[in-house]
Order: C-alpha cells, then structure tokens, then sequence
C-alpha cells in the first residue's frame, strides 16, 4: 500500500487554508429550513447542500413527494464517479417508495474533499469503515432516525457497513455489485489500473476502466450504447489532478477492503448476469450470509445494470423498497437460498485452441521469449502450461510485463490469413507447471480481437 501513498501524496493538493467556509453553506438539522425540496431533473445540477463532520465535507440533496414523504426516506450511495446528475432517470421513480436523498462522502461522486480541511487529515486515510460511520454522524445531524438504503459499486460496500453499524436505523437496503470479500484477480485488476495512471498512460486507463465494469464479451446481450461507453471512456481519460486523486483514493480503499459486514435488515441483492466485475457469484456469496435476504439477476446486463436495463433494474429496486414481491418482475430472475448455494461459478465458457502452442514476449526486455502451451482460455483469462516447474516460475516473477500472443484469422477480400496479436497478461496463480492469468484488456481493439478470436475457427467448437 506504500506506492499506493506515494502516488497519491505526488500530487496531493495543500489543506485549505482557515476554517471560515465552515459557517457557509452549513447544515446542521432539518429544522433550520425544510429539509427536503421539490424534484426537478434540473435540480440534479444544483449546487449541493454540504454538511461538515469535524473537517470532513458531505455533501446532498434531499427531494420529496407528498404522496410518499410519510415513509422512510431512500438515500443513495452511488459509485466513485457517478455524480448526483447520473440518477436523473432514477429519482422519479423512487420517489415511489420514499424521499430521495443522493448523498456523496469525502472523494466520492462530485464531493473532490482529499484532505480534511480541519485537521489535514488525508481522505486516502478514511476506511469503508470509516465512511460508514461519517455518514451515520450525518443521517444523527438530519435527523434521518429510519431510513432506507441503496448501494451500488463502492456505494454498496459503504452501505452494507452503515446497515450494520446503524440496524436501529435500517428499514430496507438495496445492494448492487458486492463481495464480502475481494479475490486476488480482481485486486491485480484494481493495482493494474493505478499502475496505468502512475505512468500517465491514460488512454490505456481510460478504455482497461470501461473494459474492467462493461463486459466487452456480452455486448450483444446488453446492447450497451457506443454513445455511452464513449462518454464513460472519456471521463475516465480525461481525469484532472483532482480526479486522479480521488481515483487513487477509492481504489486503496477496496484494496483495504478485508471483509464486508452482513446487514441484518430486509436486503436485496442483485447483480448483472454478466457482471465481470464483481462476479454473480460474488454477490451470491453476500447473499447467503444475510439473514433477511432477496437476491435477483438483472438479465443481459453486467456491472452497470442501470445504464443497460434502467427499467427493469428502477422497478426492481422500488418493488423492493415497497415491499412488494419481485418474483414476476419483466427482466429479472429471483433466486432462492438454495439456488445460490449451487450457483455456477464460471461466467463464461473455457474453450481450447486448434494449436494451443503460443509465444510469451516482455513489454520491455526483447531477450525474454517462451514458448507455452494454451489449456484453455476466455475472454477473461487463461491456463497456461509453461513445460516446467522452472518456467512457470519465470513467469510468475514477472506479473504485469508478459503479453501472450495468441492466433487470428484475417480476413481480406473472403481470404482467410493466420495471423496472431498480442494481449498483456496479470499472471497471478501457480500450479505446478500451469499457470492462470488475466487477460489485460487495455484496448478496445485488442479486446475486439478476442472476442473475434473465441468465435472463430482457431478454437475447438463442440
């Protein structure tokens, strides 16, 4: 975690000077002002209320219809980037089952707060843990005393740490891409990408964060938009110093991550059918270990089911939170405790090569080449067998800097030409002779290669 601090405190921005911004724009309980306003989608681009706990910045909005404010409040927890204008499509229908109110906490969302205005103290510092109980002192300072909960991403994590340092306070919880605890793979995936943006490859880091949440190899399942994946690429590429901080912020805070809290409180958990990221089975896992739990599918989507299947997951979700019965919802398949508990745990299919002989190559030193055998691969990942104890090893010296090149049918003027293309790999099990690795999806083409690649007739077909 050391480099993970010292990519940060390169950049780090100096506290802000005086605490005299503190009497601006405070507040301290709904009973100042009313505390919940009328919802329009422009008021998603207002300035934020914010709300100070000893140096940390919490910023809101509040919103409320009449015909529902009498119920528990839904707040919203949203992933490290989404900003409170990204629910535009969601408010309204919320508003069904409660207020709404979107809340971002130190470094997430829009909220850019990396050092503690205070005391200096570095947002890098705040554990999930500790996020939790901010928001806790700041649902106490509003006088939020029952309440709902949605999570989503990180926000699910937070969320499920609020719920079970608050269970007086929950009434229902709603958590989305989850894990009780991360597996070795996603976290080389997460260090991958701070690596990226150390070496200011932005371009690379830009598309491996779309290529890492959006599952490049079922997009003709979600149909995700070109549109919306070009403007998630260039969010991500065009970061500022501020966005790079916060990114680093929120990715040493999941690496951090040792175990989530189970909720005790009525919670759904749902996921993408193909999530890549953070797996159905993960969420499955998390599932299991709630005791007042529902758990659903969102069919044909992936991490980020509220940009593929809006509707179904927005009706999903507020069923839920009615508490009303999801089994015969359009686009969604409930599963029973039982059903998790078998649960297939691969996502995609392992498939063989015709010539499953390959060449291992080194992003920077020319003199390292292998020859190696494929056992099987998918879009994800591979199985490796390098010949011997001895070159397995090699390999596993070398985690990040090792591409494999795999074969391609090129197609020209109804000619097919084997060719090959090179993919990186993050190699991280050992087996013997064998070694697993992921497959570095930096690249929209590369990825498209594999894609063509699994499809053609360089793999066996049953």
């Amino acid at each position: 975690m050391s480099a993970v601090r010292s990519i940060f405190l390169q950049n780090e921005s100096k506290p802000l000077q005086g605490i005299q911004h503190f009497m601006d724009d405070v507040v301290q309980s709904n009973d100042q002002f009313p505390f919940f306003d009328q919802y329009t989608r422009g008021a998603l681009k207002e300035t934020p209320r914010v709300h100070w706990i000893n140096g940390w910045k919490v910023e809101f909005l509040a919103f409320a219809d009449e015909r529902t404010r009498h119920l528990p409040p839904v707040v919203i927890l949203g992933g490290a980037f989404q900003n409170f204008n990204s629910y535009k499509y969601c408010v309204e229908p919320l508003l069904e089952a409660g207020s709404v109110v979107l809340v971002d906490l130190p470094s997430l969302g829009s909220n850019d707060q990396v050092v503690n205005s205070l005391t200096g103290e570095l947002a890098l510092d705040l554990d999930i843990d500790h996020l939790a109980s901010i928001l806790g002192q700041w649902a106490n300072d509003v006088h939020l005393n029952k309440l709902s909960m949605m999570g989503m991403s990180l926000g699910s994590v937070i969320a499920a740490n609020f719920a079970a340092q608050n269970p007086d306070k929950m009434e229902r919880l709603v958590l989305m891409g989850v894990m009780q605890k991360t597996r070795k793979s996603w976290q080389m995936l997460m260090e991958e990408a701070l690596h990226l943006l150390n070496e200011n490859r932005m371009v690379e880091f830009g598309q491996a964060m779309i290529l890492y949440l959006v599952n490049h190899a079922r997009l003709k399942e979600t149909r995700m938009s070109p549109t919306a994946r070009k403007l998630f690429f260039q969010q991500m590429a065009d970061f500022g110093e501020n966005e790079r901080m916060r990114y680093v912020i929120n990715s040493s805070r999941l690496l951090r991550i040792k175990y989530v809290p189970s909720p005790t409180c009525e919670t759904l958990v749902a996921t993408g059918q193909y999530d890549g990221f953070t797996l159905p089975h993960e969420n499955a896992n998390f599932a299991l270990s709630c005791p007042k739990m529902q758990f659903a599918l969102i069919k044909n989507a992936d991490h980020v089911p509220q940009l593929q299947k809006r509707r179904e997951t927005l009706e999903l979700f507020t069923t839920f939170l009615r508490g009303q019965p999801i089994d015969e919802l359009p686009g969604i398949e409930p599963m029973s405790r039982q059903a998790l508990e078998t649960m297939n745990r691969r996502g995609e299919v392992r498939q063989t090569l015709v010539n499953p002989v390959c060449q291992m190559t080194h992003r920077t030193n020319p003199d390292f080449k292998m020859t190696v055998n494929v056992v099987d691969i998918t879009y994800f990942g591979v199985l490796i067998d390098a010949g011997s104890v001895e070159n397995a090893e090699k390999l596993m010296a070398e985690p990040r800097d090792l591409s494999l090149h795999l074969p391609f049918l090129q197609v020209e003027n109804d000619v097919q030409t084997l060719t090959s293309f090179s993919i990186e790999c993050l190699i991280f099990e050992q087996d013997g002779t064998r070694v697993r690795a992921l497959l570095k999806h930096g690249s929209f083409e590369t990825s498209d290669r594999v894609t063509a690649m699994l499809a053609s007739d360089v793999v066996v077909h049953p």
